[in-house]
């Protein structure tokens, strides 16, 4: 080989100069695409390690010239950004098979597709193959039986998490401070790690952060720009229980067996959510013999090798769940459900028949319940979800179940109040612990240990509460922002409006029917009481604008006709009446403009009041 033409994956790790070391090469010359020094600095400019590794290469090789053992030069086109942007699809290892092909020599790369496409094309070609070394990470010497996770910082002391759900204890591992360039050693190892491992996944790389799931440990890092300093949080499962370990009633156990199809489980971080998941899911795959899959973000359940862990495919969650539907599971475990989509993902598998396992950060039993209910139907929730776990402290506090009827929710009385009500009731007691209903537009989720509260006897219950402020919305629609408004709830069946007499009409509408309208919708009878006033009487700071001919004093369109004060800090000036656009217009040259004018260049604050 006299003329070397090395890709960017073989000056990466370094090749060139390991093959020069290894042969007794007779001053080769190695020629450097372009397009490999481009890529580097991108990837040197992004803060990447293997950027600066083939740059700290590329000036290894330049040292080897200076002592007369090679010839470096660089040669190629650099690549445009049509190149760059389909680099994954092979631009930019085009251009280097076409340089080798062009200057005659033989291609060296670590990159076995790289090295297969060049040999299809006739190029000569040095497939340098790089042994995987099996090592263990070194965070993994902080971890003992009891450690739950280990945090890393630059320039503080490791600290981890010891112990067990709902027995956790933050502690001081060692008294040495960790610097930047001991945390980066340690980035560079689990990156190098992710490349060369076949169990250790990057799962999220983003500008700053990393996730990676290497084994049985979830790694999370951290750096500038995304956080001020270097941080590496490294998660592991404590416990590997079986579902018999948990103790769970008789009647838990054959509703898991067989009727529950949608289960949520929730609980607060720490708490044991994925422990609990990891023993359904073993049981429902070993002793109940079930196809179980998972969709993971990261990958980071426990599980054993014939549940399959599924990640988002090609960055989308959607995609694996229409892969999921082809395949048929029996159950689906989804962790975690977060955000608006993975809901939607959860309820569309589970009304397709697909039985479904989601996990939920939540702090009360209702809460998961709740955020589901906020983004589906209120008809297909117990579709959706039948059964709703909760765990605390690594045990199973609560189970609910849900259920549709149609009756006047608690706390109102009047028959035609009646519509479709999702009961929530304890699971093994039958107690009813909440309802779910709309309300006007809005979907309220009722705790029923409030309503049924002894303090509700003489305050307002939940029920008055939430009446007052979806009748306060919807009339505030037809009136001035300004506009002083008040609601009271008086019985189950009727609420008054407290309104000035000026804006009664505003409320009643033509014959009544704009009242007429909202008290259909509400379903409470609406009385009008008129007060004074309803307008706040506050001085406001108003906008001034200039033209060539006029000053106009935007007062705002909501104060349209309307009768203003106008003061000029503090004291009066004059009174005037608005445009419909909330608008004062005066001439310029007169006085009244003159001493406006004057007041803004002496910054005195020009207000207004009403009438």
């Amino acid at each position: 080989m006299k003329t070397i033409i090395p890709d960017t994956s073989a000056v990466i790790i370094g090749a060139v100069s390991k093959i020069i070391e290894k042969e007794n090469f007779d001053y080769p010359e190695i020629i450097v695409p372009e397009a490999v020094v481009c890529e580097l600095e991108h990837q040197a400019n992004a803060d990447r390690r293997e950027g600066i590794n083939g740059l700290n290469e590329l000036q290894k090789l330049q040292q080897l010239q200076e002592e007369g053992e090679i010839s470096v030069s660089f040669k190629g086109k650099r690549p445009t950004n049509y190149d760059i942007k389909y680099a994954k699809s092979g631009e930019i290892d085009a251009l280097i098979r076409d340089l080798a092909r062009s200057e005659f020599g033989t291609l060296l790369t670590n990159d076995k597709v790289q090295a297969e496409t060049a040999k299809a094309q006739g190029i000569p070609v040095y497939y340098y193959e790089q042994k995987y070394i099996e090592k263990t990470l070194t965070i993994s010497k902080f971890f003992d039986d009891e450690t739950m996770s280990v945090h890393l910082k630059e320039n503080v002391c490791p600290m981890a998490k010891k112990g067990t759900p709902g027995h956790i204890k933050f502690i001081k591992l060692s008294d040495e401070v960790f610097n930047h360039s001991m945390l980066q050693e340690l980035i560079d190892e689990i990156i190098d790690k992710s490349r060369s491992d076949s169990k250790t996944y990057l799962e999220s790389v983003k500008e700053g952060s990393f996730v990676v799931q290497s084994r049985e440990y979830r790694i999370s890092i951290a750096r500038p720009p995304f956080s001020e300093a270097i941080e590496i949080t490294a998660v592991r499962p404590v416990a590997d229980i079986n579902l018999d370990e948990y103790h769970l009633s008789s009647k838990l156990m054959d509703r898991i067996n067989n009727n529950a199809e949608g289960i949520l489980i929730s609980g607060s971080p720490g708490a044991g959510k994925s422990t609990f998941v990891q023993a359904i899911a073993k049981y429902y795959s070993g002793k109940l013999n079930k196809i179980v899959k998972t969709m993971e973000s990261p990958r980071d359940l426990q599980l054993p090798d014939e549940i399959t862990q599924y990640a988002p495919l090609e960055g989308s969650m959607e995609n694996t769940a229409d892969v999921l539907l082809l395949v048929r599971p029996d159950y689906t475990i989804y962790d975690e459900l977060r955000k608006n989509h993975d809901f939607n993902i959860f309820a569309d598998m589970r009304l397709a028949g697909v039985g479904m396992i989601g996990v939920v950060h939540a702090t009360r039993p209702i809460d998961a319940i709740q955020r589901i209910s906020s983004r589906v139907e209120l008809g297909v929730i117990p579709s959706i979800v039948d059964t709703s776990i909760y765990i605390e402290d690594g045990e199973v506090k609560s189970v609910y179940e849900t259920k549709m009827t149609v009756k006047v929710p608690s706390g109102m009385k009047e028959a035609d109040l009646a519509r479709p009500v999702i009961e929530v009731r304890d699971f093994e007691t039958g107690e009813l612990k909440n309802e779910i209903y709309t309300y006007g537009e809005q979907t309220i989720v009722m705790d029923l240990d409030l309503v049924n509260s002894p303090s509700n006897s003489e305050d307002k219950s939940s029920v008055d509460i939430i009446a007052e402020k979806e009748i306060l919305r919807r009339i505030k629609r037809f009136l001035p922002k300004k506009a002083k408004v008040d609601v009271e709830v008086i019985s189950p069946e009727r609420a008054n409006i407290y309104i000035p007499d000026d804006l009664v009409p505003k409320i009643i509408g033509k014959n009544g029917k704009r009242i007429a309208e909202i008290e259909e919708k509400i379903g409470i009878s609406l009385g009008v009481e008129v007060i004074e006033d309803s307008y706040d009487k506050t001085p406001f700071e108003i906008d001034i604008i200039h033209t060539k001919k006029q000053l106009i004093l935007d007062l705002g369109r909501e104060n349209g006709k309307s009768n203003f004060d106008i003061l000029i800090g503090g004291e009066y000036l004059f009174t005037a009446t608005t445009s419909k656009k909330g608008e004062i217009r005066i001439r310029k040259g007169i006085d009244l403009s003159d001493y406006i004018i004057e007041a803004i260049e002496m910054g005195l604050e020009i207000t207004a009041v009403r009438k």
